[in-house]
């Protein structure tokens, strides 16, 4: 199992101590975020000195919403990460010129959305993005489906119609508030209804904030929930 997390969930804007937390841990692959606008920069011109040798999987996850930044520039940082062969997660509705994003290739990762954003959150709004994003892959988000369908069917449909473009999963609890919690056992039985259309080898990356004390005991948890 290619197991790790994103160094947002682990600290906050704070890529070099959220690596710190897992050195050591059996964690193959890595999530670095750059969540909020002002972090991308920072994560870019850190690249060459970060120690990444741990992780065979490595992804970095793009602003979620841009307010200063347009999406040439922002697009023209991430052509950096793609030139490494790393997937870049992006949330659907950032994506407005489609024609930029274009630029990104198959490097592009979108991600399944919660209730508080307007698309992407459904199998047929992504379908809409994927249409004109061909190449572009998907993060499934298992919490992000349970919050918009607790019954699962959302996310058994999102599976079925786009796993071929699956190239890595976010896992967590995600409650009322669309904020994110380490997993429980209520979220675990429904994951399970859907872990069997997971590809075996896909990357698991867990958006758990926990300590580092935590880390081990969350890992167990997803050893339970793909078991």
């Amino acid at each position: 199992m290619l197991l790790g997390f994103s160094t947002g969930s682990l600290a906050l804007g704070n890529v070099r101590l959220g690596l710190q937390m897992v050195e050591g841990t059996p964690t193959a692959a890595i999530e670095l975020s750059a969540l909020r606008e002002k972090e991308l920069v920072p994560l870019i011109e850190s690249l060459e000195s970060l120690d990444l040798e741990q992780f065979s999987y490595i992804s970095v996850h793009a602003p979620s919403r841009l307010e200063r930044m347009s999406e040439d520039e922002v697009v023209s940082l991430l052509e950096t990460v793609a030139l490494r062969g790393w997937p870049i997660v992006v949330h659907p509705d950032v994506v407005t010129t489609f024609d930029i994003w274009h630029r990104l290739g198959d490097r592009l990762c979108l991600e399944n959305m919660d209730k508080r954003k307007s698309t992407g959150r459904t199998a047929c709004e992504l379908a809409t993005f994927f249409e004109r994003l061909p190449d572009a892959t998907l993060c499934f988000d298992i919490g992000h489906a349970r919050q918009i369908d607790p019954t699962m069917c959302e996310a058994d449909m999102i599976l079925r119609r786009f796993r071929e473009r699956l190239q890595q999963i976010h896992l967590s609890l995600v409650n009322s508030a669309s904020g994110h919690e380490p997993l429980n056992y209520e979220s675990i039985l429904a994951f399970r209804r859907v872990a069997h259309l997971l590809p075996d080898g896909v990357p698991i990356i867990l958006e758990t904030p926990v300590r580092s004390n935590e880390i081990q005991s969350e890992i167990a948890k997803v050893a339970w929930l793909t078991g």
